[in-house]
């Protein structure tokens, strides 16, 4: 029989006073007060249940709660409805029970289930359980078999070397196998590097350094490892749980353990042991142990973690040096003593030799003495040259030497040197300049400064003459010469110099006769006036007779300008002159560019070089609208993710047939199209770490851009961080537009 009695539902409270009569209460409780005598105190249970108007007054006040109590009392007489009832609240009653008393409450029976079910299906189990023990019983039996090859292949390749029979003696000696000392002399390696990543963002947790290990930025690595995982589980179409077990670079090798909420990565110096897994695994399961909520809800705030680098720190002191056999010490012992006489010996010759040579080389570089010829022979030194009477004394150099004078035989015959500094003795005695004159010797030159009377000028330029070819020069120039006529010379002279070094004045012909000057030569129009750069020179002007004959320079100053002239430029190109090459920079129409063209030709035929190079032509239109489309396009990314999701796949191919037509396009009208990738973050977490990721999720793009056919050498990459963002992060939108990749297009 079924029972049409509700659910249990705890009574609701009246949202109005609607249910109660109050008038009908008011005087019914009237009523009851004038027919109760007030110095009678009646009982609540003495109160006459026969009177009516106190059953009216029950069902007023707890009328609700006597029919609710009796519609329960019938509820719980029915075992259907109970479980209906009891079902609907479990739920909310089991969430809000403690969790010590609620475990002791439902452990057996949830054990017993248990227990039933694997008894009557056990097969449940095992699907449950194989996609979680079979990767890491498969990992395993692999870390075991290519420890074996790895030991066989060692003791394969010394086997048969002078190194593996000294590894074989010490075998025998210390009692371990053959194949372990082989790994223990072969196997040298050291831990570098230990990077501790977040796996669901890919954020930097910890990161640990060796002594004298160097790297890049640790956080800019950690997002590079990870968007490399992200990427070849997108191409590859791999599971979540796989990743990348090892790389290597040369020595370098890259060993990564994954775990629930992190990745180890250790960076690994060397040829390391493949039991080094199982050490480098233990350290990840011990943070896991220690540091698993911590790890689940990290946002790149390490603080919470502050242990972590403790036990990274273990995984950095792993290393195995080469322990070397020492040398044969008593062997060595007596072959040095056999040597010592015969090395004491040797080395006395030796000595002298050396203290003899010595000798020798301090005489080599005397000035004035040149050594021809020097040998040691039954014990006595000689030695033969030339020497000139100013140079120093052979024998008094003896002293210091420690070479015995009675053992040395010389011959030395007599020589003027060359030297300037004895040159300069002999010019001071043969020409006793005047005290207004000063000889000094500047980079092997003999230099005259000051100023005489033409008689010492004339015997000083005659020694001049006379000196012996290969010695020092001697330069009278800076002697003046104090007569009048060699002043006024000496303003002209520097007044022809001045106009010399004057652009677009070419000086063919000048000369002084009678008193007066007389000059000719070629003159550009725009070149300085050689009347007005007599002011100041000390040359009367009435004495000084000109002919210039008009000729353009080919200084490029003078060209500029006239070619500003003739071309008549737009204001858009800038006309420069780098190492006298005339440089056009700028933009301008086909057509100029083909007249400036023109002119570079004629103006190469003249020596002259102007390049045009880097002159850009006006953008086509249909060019412009193709850039402003693409440049429209943001390929975004999920928070801390640097790899797009599979919703920016079509943005991705689109992007990739715009930029492939556009440089199609721009090599037919004659320019280079060339596209910057700019990465962005937004503002959640540091600085370091957003600037990391933006530059990976520009190396993302332009890989998958390259994938799609898009030539690499025209992409170029760079990451922004949060320093350019595209909305302002308290915007509803703001965060998640920053998350993105940009593009710009340049022409070339």
């Amino acid at each position: 029989m079924t029972s049409t009695v509700d659910p249990i539902s705890l009574p609701q409270a009246a949202s109005n006073d609607t249910e109660i009569d109050r008038e009908a209460l008011a005087s019914l409780l009237v009523e009851i007060a004038r027919n109760v005598d007030p110095d009678y105190r009646a009982r609540f249970d003495g109160v006459p249940t026969a009177d009516p108007r106190m059953e009216t007054l029950r069902q007023l006040l707890v009328g609700r709660e006597i029919s609710e109590l009796s519609r329960v009392t019938h509820l719980l007489d029915e075992p259907e409805q109970l479980a209906s009832a009891v079902g609907g609240v479990l739920p909310s009653a089991a969430a809000r029970a403690p969790y010590a008393q609620l475990g002791e409450a439902l452990a057996p029976a949830v054990e017993r289930a248990v227990q039933r079910s694997i008894q009557k299906s056990p097969r449940t189990l095992t699907d449950i359980l194989y996609p979680v023990f079979l990767p890491a019983i498969r990992k395993s039996i692999g870390e075991k078999i290519d420890q074996t090859f790895q030991s066989l292949n060692e003791t394969l390749r010394h086997i048969f070397t002078w190194h593996g029979l000294k590894w074989r003696f010490e075998a025998w000696r210390t009692g371990a196998s053959f194949s372990e000392v082989v790994l223990k002399h072969s196997l040298v390696y050291r831990v570098e590097h230990v990077f501790l990543i977040n796996r669901n963002s890919g954020l930097l947790i910890a990161h640990v350094t060796a002594d004298n290990a160097t790297s890049e930025d640790p956080q800019l690595i950690s997002s590079m490892l990870s968007a490399i995982q992200d990427f070849v589980k997108d191409s590859f179409n791999e599971k979540e749980q796989s990743g990348l077990d090892t790389i290597r670079f040369g020595e370098l090798r890259l060993w990564s353990e994954v775990g629930p909420f992190a990745t180890l990565v250790a960076v690994i110096r060397g040829n390391p042991p493949e039991e080094l897994h199982e050490i480098i695994r233990d350290v990840l399961l011990r943070i896991h142990d220690e540091c698993s909520q911590a790890l689940e809800q990290f946002d790149g705030d390490s603080s919470q973690l502050a242990g972590v680098e403790m036990q990274l720190q273990t995984c950095v002191e792993l290393k195995q040096e080469d322990s070397n056999q020492g040398f044969p010490w008593l062997v060595v012992a007596a072959v040095l003593l056999v040597l010592i006489p015969a090395g004491g010996w040797f080395f006395l010759s030796w000595q002298s030799g050396q203290r003899w040579q010595a000798y020798v080389s301090r005489l080599s570089t005397q000035p004035g003495i040149i050594v021809a010829e020097q040998k040691m022979r039954d014990g006595q030194f000689y030695i033969a040259g030339l020497r000139d009477p100013l140079a120093a004394d052979p024998q008094s150099l003896l002293s210091g030497t420690q070479v015995d004078p009675a053992r040395v035989h010389s011959h030395w015959q007599f020589y003027q040197s060359l030297e300037p500094e004895f040159v300069l003795k002999r010019l001071t005695a043969s020409l006793a300049p005047l005290d207004s004159v000063r000889l000094s010797i500047v980079n092997d030159r003999i230099i005259a400064e000051g100023e005489a009377p033409d008689t010492w000028i004339d015997r000083a330029r005659a020694a001049a003459r006379q000196l012996s070819a290969g010695g020092p020069e001697f330069d009278i120039s800076k002697v003046r010469d104090v007569s009048p006529e060699a002043r006024a010379a000496e303003h002209w002279q520097a007044y022809v110099s001045r106009l010399s070094t004057q652009p677009g004045i070419i000086v063919a012909e000048q000369k002084v006769r009678d008193g007066q000057f007389y000059i000719a030569g070629l003159r550009d129009p725009q070149a300085a006036d050689p009347q007005a750069l007599l002011s100041g020179t000390g040359v009367d002007p009435a004495r000084v007779h000109s002919q210039w004959q008009f000729y353009q320079s080919l200084d490029p100053k003078f060209v500029v300008k006239r070619l500003m002239a003739s071309l008549a430029p737009p204001d858009s190109v800038r006309f420069s002159i780098i190492k006298d090459r005339i440089v056009l920079v700028g933009e301008a129409p086909a057509a100029w560019i083909d007249r400036a063209r023109v002119a570079a030709q004629q103006l190469a035929a003249d020596g002259l070089s102007l390049e045009i190079s880097e002159l850009r032509e006006l953008t086509p239109q249909e060019l412009t609208r193709l850039r402003e489309a693409i440049q429209a396009v943001d390929i975004f990314f999920d928070s801390g993710k640097a790899v797009p999701g599979p919703e920016q796949l079509p943005v991705l191919d689109k992007l990739a047939n715009q930029l492939k037509e556009l440089a199609k396009d721009a090599r037919k009208a004659g320019v280079t199209a060339q596209f910057m990738l700019t990465g962005h973050s937004d503002a959640v977490g540091r600085e370091t770490t957003n600037a990391s990721i933006s530059a990976a999720r520009a190396e993302t793009v332009r890989a998958l851009l390259k994938k799609r056919g898009v030539a690499p050498e025209s992409l170029l990459v760079r990451g922004a961080g949060t320093f350019e963002p595209a909305e302002t992060e308290n915007s509803r939108t703001g965060s998640s537009a920053n998350r993105r990749v940009s593009v710009t297009v340049n022409f070339h």
